[in-house]
Parts: C-alpha cells; structure tokens; sequence
C-alpha cells in the first residue's frame, strides 16, 4: 500500500531540489537569454489556449472552454506584453545623487499554488513572471485539475527545451496531497498561492514569505446617476464570464431606493431571475456544505444547470439567478462570494 501523504511530501522535497539547480545556472543567463525563454513559453502557451481550455472544462466541469481560451490568451500573450521590455536583471537604477542604487536579484525557488476554477492560465502567467525574474517554480495543483495543469506544464517545459535551459525550472507534483502542498510551501523560498481562504491561510502561515489571493466578494454599486442600462449589461458580461469563476467578478449589485425598481427591471431584460419563497430556499439549499463553505458542486456551472441541481424551473435564455437581500453577514447565503450564475 502505497502512502500518498508520504509520496507528496518526497516528491516536493525532490522537485525544488531539482529546481534549486536549475535555477541557479539559470539566473546566470543574462537578460537576453531570459526574455527569449520568456517569449518561447508565451508562444508555446498561446499556441495551445484553446486545447487547454477544453482539457480544463472537460476535467474540471467549470466555466465556459470559449472563455477559458480568452483567460489563457490573456495569460500568455497579455501578461507576455506587460513584461517583455521589463528589464529584471542586473542593475535596475542608478541615483547618483543620493548615492541608491537598484539591483534586481531573483528570490530562488517559487511554490504556485494552483486552483481548479483557473488551472492553465494560471500555471501559465506564473511561469512567465517567474522566469522573468530568473526564479524557478513548482506548482501544488488543485486535486480536480491535474490533468489539465500537468499538459500545461508539459508545453512549457518542451518550450524550455527549445531554448536549450534545463526542464526542471517549471515542474509540477503529480501527487497532490495537503501535505504535499505543506512541504512544498515551507521549503520554497517565496509562494504565490491561488485559490480558497484555507490554502490561501495556509500559505501565510508556512513560515515562507507569501503573495496570495483567495475570495474576492465584490459588490457593484449603482448610484441614481449612473447609465442603469450600460452598468448592467457590464455587470452581466463579468459574472457570466466563464460562467463566474473569476473570484473578482460582481458577486451582488447595491443600488438606491429611488432607481432600484429600474434596475430590476434592467435586470430581469437581461436574462436575470429573481428566486422567491420556495425557489429561493431550494436554491439557498444547494449553496453550502455543512461547514458553511461553497459547495463545489455549484462552481461555475450556468443558471440552467443551477436551476437543475435545485430542483426548480425558471425562463429559458435565463443568465443568472438572483436573491432580492435586506442584509449581509455569515448567515446571509447569498452575501456571500458565489463562483457561479448567482448574484
């Protein structure tokens, strides 16, 4: 019998040392060699946006594949752009005057924290300002996207093989545990983690410095000024964006009492649906785990699907479904940040 826990922990514990090596003949490259690198993982990535965003669906169930490509090219070829010119070798800045001077060094060996509802795209834009700044990483995946994560991982090292520098300046744990994920974070020397509270609360206290974000919650305010038709259908094409996903799309609108009969009417135009009475408790029902934590059953799935899981019937053409709240707090369900068509 095999321990998994064990066969993690090892395997973390092999990966960074690997990577430790590699990156330190890597950081020695100079600028020129490193932004070539960096473009040949931006091509490769982008090349294979569309294949990988239908692994991602198939494995993972979550979102919209059309809009998994759009996260993937915006993650290759996007964030490609914002750093090519960037220069993260060697002497950044000179002040002569007051004596400063900048030096860019790299921090090592980075652990990337990876979630299920953004797996590619974000292995993908991790490696690419990672290895712009002469670091090596190795990604924990989240256990629901293995799969998709290790391809992506695959393209980028064969991208690497192309520019003549070792393969192991990206890798991957192939057997994702807690305590792989642990191990991983207490030995590296910088995590940038993805994903819910817990992982991302688990990251803070590795004892390991940290870059994390988890649960985004964000409401959008409608004042009586605004262009009530344009800010919903904005609202609209965010949280239905890969089927709502991205932990900084709108999770709940706040208006006036003046105009919110407006917007509600806006709303509904839209393809909103309003839960009432039964609806809402059959709704509210599937929502949560008994810890009080979203249930990942709902994540990214679109309004029909919700509606199916709940056991309700709404209009067809429906985009989103939507609770008329008084409050906020803990033991306000729909208060909370929803990964999915509701609002």
């Amino acid at each position: 019998m095999v321990d998994k826990d064990l066969l993690s922990v090892q395997e973390a514990r092999s990966l960074v040392r690997a990577a430790r090596v590699a990156q330190a003949e890597y950081c020695q490259l100079g600028q020129d060699r490193i932004d070539a690198v960096v473009k040949a993982i931006s091509e490769a990535t982008s090349a294979q946006a569309e294949a990988l965003a239908q692994m991602a669906h198939e494995e993972t169930g979550y979102g919209k594949t059309h809009d998994k490509k759009i996260k993937n090219l915006l993650a290759s070829k996007g964030v490609y752009a914002a750093i090519k010119d960037m220069k993260t070798m060697g002497v950044l800045r000179e002040d002569p005057v007051n004596k400063i001077t900048d030096i860019a060094v790299p921090v090592g060996v980075i652990a990337g924290v990876v979630p299920s509802t953004n797996p590619t795209s974000t292995v993908i834009y991790k490696s690419l300002i990672s290895l712009k700044a002469g670091n090596a990483i190795v990604f924990t995946p989240h256990p629901a996207a293995t799969k998709c994560i290790a391809r992506t991982v695959e393209i980028i090292k064969d991208a690497l093989l192309s520019c003549g520098v070792s393969t192991d300046l990206v890798s991957s744990i192939t057997v994702p545990t807690i305590e792989g994920s642990a191990e991983l974070m207490k030995i590296a020397d910088l995590i940038l983690a993805t994903g819910g509270p817990g992982m991302v609360k688990a990251a803070y206290s590795s004892g390991t410095p940290a870059l994390g974000v988890g649960a985004g919650n964000v409401p959008a305010y409608i004042e009586r000024s605004a262009d009530i038709e344009d800010a919903v259908t904005k609202i609209f094409a965010s949280k239905t964006f890969d089927n709502g996903t991205i932990c900084a799309s709108e999770q709940s609108i706040v208006t006036e009492a003046c105009i919110a009969d407006k917007v509600k009417q806006c709303v509904i135009a839209h393809g909103g649906f309003f839960l009432e009475g039964e609806n809402l408790a059959k709704v509210k029902a599937i929502m949560e785990r008994g810890n009080g934590s979203m249930n990942p059953a709902i994540v990214g799935r679109d309004a029909q699907t919700l509606a199916r899981l709940a056991g309700i019937t709404i209009r067809e053409g429906t985009k989103l479904l939507i609770s008329e709240e008084k409050g906020v707090g803990k033991k306000v369900t729909f208060s909370k940040e929803k990964l999915t068509a509701l609002l």
